[in-house]
């Protein structure tokens, strides 16, 4: 008996709404083992997780606080990834825009000019297309693997704030720990809500949303982008610019990114800190592919994500759970799922002894 792979012709959309259902089961699953491998209470930890970040007002507020950021960098990844162009860099790309965007307030730590906060939205989108600007340029020019140029970027973009923080930019009325100074009000989003800090950053998110989806889904623009990733040969033939599809992938990422790292040092943070590397960068490429690369399916994937870390956070302290928890089931999220995808395009077949193998099938 053989166990074959073989190509589907189409699939329904059944089989592609059902991947991120049995992905986060599977996690779920998994999950609960290794919390009973190491005697923790599953029901505990679980309620803690996915019930407890909804128990209050601020807790709700906080998951929206954490959504933002989230769902702008898987957003532009996703457009990226659907040109197959690889870009793992974000959290360096987020880290540059926040560092361009401290620049303003840490210069003119004096001023109350109203234009501020729209100078720091366009040098943090600016820092973060920059930074990937090198990718794009690296591998455009010398054919540098993406992959690899946008994770060393991240590395080079944390030494970069750490020089910052503990140098230059280093609050001499900090008490030596490495931050700027606070940033003055006009230099800060205001927040929605009283006693809380969620903030009018959340927006961003929201209308990048829907530009990533006009553009995707309605624009002869985004169709080029995905042939110039997909086909270069194809693109080429019909006049698109297959390196021009590298270049607007990268540059949408770190326009996003940056945005993101601006929005936390002008919301939460509310000066630069070493605490912007909170990883969002990382987290988006989950949500980017629990999303299936579309528009709609992110929003969704950035709102469960956003719950699994303000439940983590309270899994901390009311079961005992280590951080690193969170952590394993994002990465359980993403090895599932794309374990479970590869049954949207093919489906097993048992071949019995003496059966011949279908034309077009692949082992």
């Amino acid at each position: 008996m053989h166990i074959k792979f073989e190509r589907r012709v189409e699939y329904s959309r059944k089989i592609l709404i059902s991947v991120p259902v049995i992905t986060i089961a599977l996690s779920i699953l998994i999950s609960s083992a290794l919390l009973l491998i190491l005697g923790k209470s599953v029901p505990l930890t679980m309620y803690s997780f996915f019930i407890a970040p909804f128990e209050s007002f601020y807790s709700i507020t906080e998951i929206f606080l954490k959504f933002g950021p989230l769902l702008l960098i898987a957003q532009a990844l996703a457009i990226g990834f659907r040109a197959k162009v690889w870009n793992i860099g974000a959290e360096g790309q987020m880290i540059m825009g926040a560092i361009a965007a401290s620049a303003v307030p840490v210069y003119f730590v004096d001023s109350t000019s109203i234009f501020l906060l729209p100078a720091m939205l366009v040098l943090g989108a600016a820092g973060g297309m920059g930074w990937a600007a090198i990718a794009a340029f690296l591998r455009t020019r010398f054919n540098a693997n993406e992959i690899l140029v946008t994770l060393m970027l991240t590395s080079i973009a944390l030494q970069v704030l750490y020089y910052l923080l503990l140098g230059p930019w280093k609050d001499p009325q900090g008490f030596n720990f490495p931050q700027t100074v606070l940033f003055q009000d006009e230099a800060l989003f205001s927040p929605l809500f009283q006693a809380t800090r969620l903030n009018t950053s959340v927006l961003i998110p929201i209308l990048f949303t829907i530009g990533a989806w006009v553009f995707m889904e309605k624009r002869f623009g985004g169709f080029k982008l995905q042939v110039g990733g997909l086909a270069p040969n194809a693109a080429i033939y019909a006049g698109f610019s297959a390196k021009g599809a590298v270049w607007r992938s990268l540059l949408i990422a770190g326009f996003a990114a940056g945005l993101a790292g601006m929005s936390e040092v002008a919301g939460p943070i509310a000066q630069l800190q070493r605490s912007i590397t909170s990883g969002y960068g990382y987290s988006a490429i989950i949500v980017a592919y629990l999303g299936a690369l579309h528009p709609i399916g992110i929003i969704f994937a950035a709102f469960f994500l956003a719950v699994i870390q303000i439940g983590g956070d309270v899994a901390l302290v009311s079961a005992g759970v280590p951080i690193s928890a969170v952590h394993v089931f994002q990465g359980l999220l993403l090895v599932f799922y794309l374990a479970t995808y590869t049954f949207v395009n093919y489906r097993l077949r048992i071949l019995r002894p003496g059966k011949s193998l279908p034309v077009g099938a692949t082992s």
